[in-house]
């Protein structure tokens, strides 16, 4: 069976992080397995606590996966600290993993941090150079690219400057801009560009963790990147307008819509 690896924080309400990725494997009919780098006491309205993975236990996790299990893709989510980048970017090597889909998760729905300053530099220098595609909003791509993003062809400008970092594609989610939400991948040839209606009434949570776990669970499936990104963005949209109050803040994305 097709497997796919999520290294993500854990999202004790269910509708982000490592929850919301084994969802999407789910959805997508593959087999999914997770190294937890992170746990957060987290709701619908914000996030309430974090305690930190050692890093020589996250090295653990992923040895224990990568020993065993044949990964066919794997999404990385919150990685909070510098150390945590480096053993996962090593371990990724050691073990010649392929289809490696970067989610740079910088911040919560709720505005809370999840990265330390100093970490997000050891991002750029070691993790993503190995990565497949990467996967920015908007506010991420701007602390990435230190460029201001604030439409279509600023998109474009930044995706361009993060491409130069190495990865094959660079996605950058355009959820945050004014009318349709629209998304640009780079390849380092072409841009193509995805429009999807806006959705009214509807700011879900989890909508980066799970259109970055639906993406590699379409590439560990065989799909090419402009295939998997078309998916990707179509589950998500689906997820969202099926989105469902579970607590008194934001909505939370029904990933199993299909199966209702």
């Amino acid at each position: 069976m097709v497997t796919v690896l999520t290294i993500a924080g854990s999202d004790s309400s269910g509708g982000a992080g490592i929850q919301a990725d084994l969802k999407t494997f789910c959805a997508y009919g593959v087999y999914g397995a997770a190294v937890i780098t992170a746990l957060t006491a987290q709701n619908t309205v914000g996030v309430q606590g974090m305690l930190e993975v050692k890093e020589d236990f996250v090295a653990n996790q992923l040895d224990s996966v990568l020993n065993d299990l044949r990964v066919n893709a794997a999404k990385i989510g919150m990685v909070f600290k510098k150390e945590t980048v480096k053993i996962i970017a090593d371990k990724l090597l050691e073990y010649k993993v392929k289809n490696i889909v970067l989610d740079p998760v910088f911040f919560s729905k709720s505005g809370d941090s999840l990265i330390k300053d100093d970490a997000v530099v050891i991002l750029k220098e070691k993790l993503i150079p190995i990565c497949d595609v990467i996967t920015p909003n908007l506010y991420e791509a701007e602390l990435l690219s230190g460029f201001p993003v604030r439409n279509t062809e600023d998109m474009k400008k930044a995706s361009e400057i993060l491409y130069s970092l190495g990865s094959r594609a660079v996605i950058i989610k355009g959820g945050h801009l004014h009318g349709d939400a629209i998304d640009v991948l780079y390849n380092g040839k072409e841009f193509k560009i995805l429009e999807g209606e806006r959705i009214s009434g509807k700011n879900p949570h989890g909508t980066g963790c799970t259109f970055s776990s639906a993406l590699a669970a379409g590439l560990a499936l065989g799909l090419s990147i402009d295939e998997a990104f078309k998916s990707a963005k179509e589950y998500v949209a689906a997820a969202i307008k099926k989105s469902i109050a579970v607590g008194s803040g934001f909505n939370v994305l029904n990933h199993i819509y299909k199966f209702f």
